[in-house]
């Protein structure tokens, strides 16, 4: 059933309620309950409204994940605005060309972040208002930031935006083949869609606690903020440095008494890994759900080990359509299983289809591409009409498939199994990666000829990326100068964990670059 809700209808249903229950916590800072983030969050929608934002404007977001974020949000929806969510450890260039591609009219950051970004955002000619926050946590920085320009100029009182279902709500933008991000654009509708179907499957109530382990420039992150938000339930924001830290990652689940676990495979095995997970209480733990990345047999059985009690479930889909298959993953894990577990059935609130590269469905038990249709899907691309057209297989009746670029087989049982990639994305910690991104950043160094940028995993193993170079002169390029020029244009993520030298790059018989022969050993697929 095609949903009408809007998502800060899920904020304002909480609000009425249950006012008092916690709705949001950031560990170590502070937490707020449901009408309290209302409260602060019409407060951000009153100044946007103020600033000149209106219905189908964009709003970008230059945050750490902090309850001044999460407030910030919600106030950019309930203007009728989009959000555009930036990771703020990126480079500034990357996050201004960015916000100037969407045509964001404000920046809601922190000070520090300030100055670097405006530099950026001038030399492309891009001139957005600014909301700034003196330090964000807690919301203690929005607050101070919207009384210091109430006393400049008061807003009033906006009345919430209602844009139609299918409106705008955010563009989170992934890696892009050609070396620019792009903006993929979900509605209310598809996110709404999404929400409905997770209650559906997981049935959350009041007295559950999700975790907020992803970023809000990553899909991941839409379960966390918005699924709590629908049932009242809290949702517990792990931010960038505590997230990485599995000693303290570990007690904050135990404190926090987290019922609703959601990460990338490879978080949690640096839990059982480092964690030392035995020294706590995780009972409290009813669901521990997967995405973004394969996750080896062996990895998973341990953490399955550890945490027997939780349904543990594989959530896979781009960013393009969330999650679009899922597959319960019956505990314990056999001891002699050893191939990864499938990507499962689809959604019930969406369409697939697996493919030949001609459009034609293949038979079960045959290698095709997954194609997917129904109201999770984008609407498109940002601005990339060309993209668009190549992105969506269109049917006899009008329908559009997205094309996840991904080979899998359908079992007789309707689950998918997942056999590799058509193009050269790779995922890592999550993250998708078109390699050429990473060849078109590297080819601006002023002493690099060529490039070509290849992928490996080993079983068990996260994904190694690799740039080869072809350089001018007799200079060598040391590794921690081609690391610091990468992490001046690309994220963390991003940057290749090896370089290599050659004189000249391998060639085809049409004289293009010989990725396979620069893999050594032969990449293996990664999921997507």
């Amino acid at each position: 059933m095609t949903s009408t809700r809007l998502l800060h209808d899920l904020l304002a249903q909480a609000a009425a309620q249950t006012p008092s229950a916690t709705a949001v916590v950031e560990p170590g800072v502070g937490a707020l309950n449901w009408q309290q983030l209302d409260a602060l969050s019409d407060r951000v929608q009153d100044r946007l409204y103020a600033m000149g934002v209106r219905t189908g404007d964009r709003v970008g977001l230059y945050l750490p994940k902090t309850i001044d974020g999460i407030a910030t949000v919600y106030g950019i929806l309930k203007a009728g605005a989009a959000y555009v969510p930036v990771d703020p450890d990126a480079p500034p260039a990357r996050c201004a060309l960015i916000f100037s591609d969407c045509d964001v009219r404000v920046i809601v950051t922190e000070e520090r972040l300030t100055d670097r970004l405006k530099t950026e955002l001038t030399a492309l000619n891009a001139a957005p208002a600014f909301i700034r926050l003196p330090k964000a946590g807690g919301g203690l920085g929005l607050t101070a930031a919207l009384n210091a320009a109430d006393a400049e100029r008061q807003a009033e009182r906006a009345a919430s935006a209602r844009p139609a279902p299918e409106g705008l709500a955010y563009i989170l933008y992934t890696s892009g083949s050609t070396g620019r991000p792009k903006g993929v654009m979900l509605s209310h509708r598809a996110a709404m869609s999404y929400v409905e179907w997770c209650t559906e499957v997981f049935a959350p109530n009041e007295n559950d606690r999700f975790s907020s382990h992803a970023p809000l420039h990553f899909d991941l992150s839409i379960l966390d903020l918005y699924a709590s938000a629908a049932h009242g339930a809290a949702v517990v924001l792990l931010g960038e440095e505590l997230g990485k830290d599995p000693l303290r990652l570990a007690e904050v689940i135990a404190t926090e008494r987290i019922t609703i676990w959601y990460s990338t495979p490879s978080i949690l095995t640096l839990l059982t890994q480092y964690g030392k997970l035995e020294r706590h209480d995780h009972s409290a733990l009813r669901f521990v759900l997967f995405a973004g990345e394969v996750f080896p047999v062996p990895r998973l059985r341990e953490v399955v080990t550890r945490w027997p009690v939780p349904r543990y479930f594989n959530l896979y889909g781009p960013t393009e359509t969330n999650v679009c298959t899922y597959y319960e993953v019956h505990t314990p894990v056999p001891d002699d299983r050893a191939e990864p577990y499938p990507i499962g059935r689809t959604c019930e609130n969406l369409r697939s289809r697996v493919v030949n590269l001609d459009g034609t469905d293949v038979g079960d038990g045959e290698e095709g591409e997954l194609v997917i249709n129904g109201d999770n899907v984008m609407d498109g691309y940002w601005n990339l009409p060309e993209r668009n057209a190549i992105a969506f297989l269109v049917d006899r009746n009008g329908d559009r498939w997205y094309r996840t670029g991904d080979l899998v087989v359908r079992e007789p049982n309707g689950d998918h199994v997942f056999h590799g990639r058509r193009d050269r994305m790779v995922k890592r910690r999550g993250y998708r990666i078109e390699l050429g991104e990473i060849e078109a950043g590297l080819a601006t160094h002023p002493s690099v000829r060529e490039v070509a940028v290849v992928a490996d995993q080993a079983v068990g193993a996260d994904v190694r990326i690799t740039a080869v170079l072809s350089i001018t002169g007799d200079k060598q390029l040391s590794t921690i100068e081609l690391k610091q020029f990468c992490m001046e244009r690309l994220p963390k993520y991003m940057v290749p964990d090896r370089f290599t030298f050659v004189a000249v790059m391998p060639r085809t018989s049409t004289d293009k670059i010989d990725y396979q022969s620069l893999i050594r050993p032969p990449a293996a697929p990664v999921t997507a």
